[in-house]
């Protein structure tokens, strides 16, 4: 697995073109506030209500979407939009989205600095937790920093 951070827009043509997106969500599938408005106004919520209708709950998970020839990787790493995730939640999601990804093949994901704007993790911490995940694999993991 290679990881690397660079400045960006995490919606630039060819990051879409090429990589498989992903970021964080709830269960109740709000995509109201923060990078998550951007996936929901993508057509991202309007898919999950229709294909999943809420019935997943919990959190650990990751939810794939494909809107517009775009694959959404949804982490959900907590029940409500207004709770926090934890570094464990984030792994659980982390690692259902490892399987997914390499049962569908994937070897580009794209994400922003996952769990930190408005979830208040900690970087360093969740760096550490995404290269402990992946670090069997052959997927390239590039972090968008804006």
């Amino acid at each position: 697995m290679t990881l690397r951070e660079e400045q960006g827009d995490l919606f630039d043509e060819n990051i879409l073109r090429e990589y498989a997106l992903c970021h964080c969500i709830s269960s109740d599938f709000a995509l109201g506030a923060g990078i998550a408005k951007k996936f929901a106004a993508m057509g991202v919520k309007k898919k999950l209500i229709e294909q999943y209708n809420k019935q997943w709950q919990g959190r650990g998970y990751c939810l794939f979407i494909e809107t517009d020839g775009v694959l959404a990787a949804n982490l959900v790493t907590k029940e409500r939009y207004f709770h926090k995730p934890t570094l464990e939640t984030l792994r659980q999601s982390l690692e259902d989205m490892r399987g997914q990804a390499v049962e569908r093949g994937l070897k580009k994901l794209a994400m922003p600095k996952i769990g930190c704007g408005l979830d208040k993790l900690q970087w360093d911490e969740v760096r550490e937790v995404i290269k402990d995940v992946f670090k069997d694999t052959e997927i390239e993991i590039l972090v968008k920093i804006d």
